[in-house]
């Protein structure tokens, strides 16, 4: 099992598609529905046996969660923060291209 390239708290960028997103959860391997698997382009369709990612997403229409495969994401280094509303709930910054996690104990 490979580890994560990525960590919580990073803002990552979709390779393909239009949207980025700050990570919020990592998965070692592929851990979602089989038909959510299968929905995805097979020509575009990445493996199960690689990290996935759950992200606080943005595009310019909308705010969303997204899981995502490692192959498909690269480091934001825009600077921008993003704008989904969970964001503020769970991270502090972002302050060098990432997010904090919140200490529980601060609410």
């Amino acid at each position: 099992m490979r580890m994560a390239k990525f960590a919580i708290g990073q803002i990552v960028r979709h390779r393909l598609y239009p949207f980025r997103g700050v990570i919020f959860d990592v998965d070692p391997v592929f851990a979602n529905t089989e038909e959510w698997w299968q929905s995805i382009p097979e020509d575009v369709r990445p493996s199960k046996d690689q990290p996935f990612y759950h992200l606080y997403a943005e595009n310019d229409e909308t705010t969303y969660v997204a899981y995502v495969s490692e192959q498909n994401l690269v480091p934001d280094d825009s600077g921008r923060p993003i704008s989904h509303p969970d964001v503020p709930r769970h991270f502090e910054g972002p302050a060098d291209g990432r997010y904090q996690l919140r200490n529980p104990a601060n609410h």
